[in-house]
């Protein structure tokens, strides 16, 4: 959604790179491409010539003037990108040509074209430009401009993806959750159409979102990412559902899931497996986790078509961790699952209440996957010290309840700003050159750690209901042990707290404690383009760490304290 994909993660530079967009009746809307010249000088216009089967619209480009009655600038078609093209440094553009000359009979095959670009200067809103000054027709197809420098090179955006790993995520859910759907099942994310040479994918309509999306970005491409940023693929399959219309558990079959895995999972000599090496990567990737559907809980047919997928996945893969889309924290599920999803968006104060939501989880059921929790609508703006307040207390909830809730995202985690921004908030927020956290965004950091660390009991002695507190025992990089309290004051007053600590095996070293606030003068201070470190964490030196430490927590605030341990 809101462009996080294509035209955001993804590098790929063109908009409507294989003219498909505007659907595969021709003549079609080829936009964002944009006529260069006039009626008089040059035809644009769709047609059938494409030499890919599965993608079969190209333009056809006729330049009725030569160099002498044509415009200095020439005669042609350009392409904006995705509201700007900028400059990440070298660039690969290619794509496909057909040409003649003066009769038909100099009509020439489709060539690939592939050359370097080295920019000379710097532009945030640039654009690709291909003209002609001689009277001729010629044909494009699949016109990409791909940066040389992507993430571990494998076609990511650096900026953004340093943002993910700077998070260091455990987890990648993909593709997400109504792009798995559709609006109308024939707009669905199907993966077997997104494998492959990229331009040989025909791409589909996100109804959804209502955005076209090449397909660049496919299931190959997602587990390459969750390799690359050493995070666990969380795949998310299409189960018969869309938002308007299913299919009858007699009539679904689970063979797409289970290809699926084999594509990820198989040998690079099974039929799956081998389409994966011929993409570069003959190892198989690590598949674990799987979501049967996206948010279907409770429609006709969900539990039905969900069992027909458990059984066939679990038989054929039984260490695939199954995913429900139905909640077990409060009641006992009628279907075998390994973990369960659960979604929460509100008011920030009703996130902020539901840091005690599993306190009182069957602890005999699955597992909780909570996969999409956000702050949203007013209280959430684009990104407010708010919204991450309460979104803070409800993570110390989960913390606190880690034997019952294995794994947590932020959703949405990425929009493109521009005019098709889809949803409010993100978590990081980009144009074509430009990248910033929200206060959500640097809310995360001081969760890094949580994952494998030793949860210690809190209590929090006060009156006010406006505290959250929290505190873990883990070890940094450098293999250095640190016991961290964290405290998000939700309320407007100031809170004079004692912290005493009890119950360490080893002393506090104060020369390497420190502490960590994130606050702001206003609750809906945002982070924006012109201003990307208003509302940040400032980290300071905690020279009076000790086991017992009188502490004073700002209104509004998140801290904590980070006591380095000897």
């Amino acid at each position: 959604m809101s462009h996080a994909g294509v035209g955001g993660i993804w590098a790929e530079l063109v908009s409507n790179r294989g003219f498909e967009a505007g659907g595969q009746n021709t003549p079609s809307d080829f936009s964002p491409w944009t006529i260069i010249g006039d009626e008089t000088t040059v035809l644009v216009g769709t047609d059938y010539t494409s030499p890919f089967k599965r993608n079969p619209v190209a333009l056809r480009v006729q330049s009725n003037c030569d160099a002498d009655a044509c415009p200095s600038t020439g005669v042609g078609v350009y392409n904006p990108g995705y509201w700007g093209m900028s400059d990440f440094g070298p660039i690969i553009p290619h794509s496909w040509l057909r040409h003649w000359g003066s009769s038909a009979s100099e009509v020439s095959d489709w060539t690939k074209v592939q050359v370097e670009l080295f920019a000379t200067g710097s532009a945030a809103n640039g654009r690709i430009q291909i003209t002609t000054r001689k009277k001729g027709v010629f044909w494009l197809d699949q016109v990409s401009l791909m940066p040389m420098d992507t993430y571990k090179g494998h076609g990511f955006r650096k900026d953004l993806l340093s943002m993910i790993a700077n998070l260091k995520p455990s987890f990648l859910r993909f593709p997400g959750g109504c792009f798995v759907e559709g609006e109308r099942l024939w707009n669905a994310f199907r993966w077997t159409a997104t494998v492959g040479p990229w331009e040989e994918r025909p791409g589909h309509f996100g109804d959804v979102w209502n955005y076209w999306s090449d397909d660049g970005l496919g299931y190959f491409e997602f587990l390459q990412l969750a390799e690359d940023l050493g995070a666990a693929p969380v795949w998310v399959i299409n189960n018969g559902f869309s938002h308007q219309d299913s299919v009858d558990t007699a009539n679904i079959a689970s063979w797409d899931a289970l290809d699926s895995i084999e594509f990820a999972r198989g040998s690079a000599d099974s039929s799956w497996g081998s389409v994966r090496a011929s993409m570069g990567h003959p190892e198989p990737f690590t598949l674990e986790y799987m979501a049967i559907g996206n948010e279907d809980c409770g429609k006709n047919n969900y539990t039905a078509n969900y069992l027909k997928f458990y059984y066939a996945i679990k038989n054929a893969y039984p260490d695939v961790n199954i995913i429900t889309n139905c909640d077990a924290s409060g009641t006992t599920l009628d279907h075998p699952a390994d973990f369960c999803d659960f979604h929460t968006y509100g008011t920030a104060s009703s996130i902020f209440s539901q840091e005690i939501v599993f306190n009182s989880a069957l602890r005999s059921g699955p597992k909780a996957f909570v996969s999409e929790y956000a702050v949203w609508q007013s209280d959430a703006g684009k990104g407010t010290l708010l919204a991450s307040l309460a979104e803070a207390a409800f993570l110390i909830g989960l913390e606190k309840n880690s034997d019952i809730v294995e794994m947590a995202s932020h959703a949405p985690l990425l929009v493109n700003d521009n005019i098709d921004r889809r949803w409010n908030p993100d978590v990081i927020v980009f144009n074509s050159s430009y990248v910033y956290g929200t206060p959500s965004y640097w809310m995360q950091h001081y969760f890094r750690e949580s994952g494998g660390a030793i949860l210690n009991p809190t209590t929090v002695q006060s009156d006010l209901s406006s505290l959250a507190a929290s505190a873990i025992t883990y070890k940094n990089s450098d293999n250095s042990s640190f016991l961290k309290i964290k405290i998000v004051n939700f309320g407007s007053d100031i809170v004079n707290l004692k912290i005493c600590v009890s119950g360490l095996a080893s002393s506090i070293n104060a020369l390497d404690s420190f502490t960590t606030v994130l606050t702001s003068d206003d609750l809906m201070d945002e982070n924006s383009l012109s201003n990307p470190s208003k509302v940040v964490p400032v980290q300071t030196a905690l020279t009076d760490a000790n086991t017992q430490m009188n502490v004073v927590i700002q209104p509004h605030s998140f801290t904590s304290f980070a006591l380095a341990l000897a």
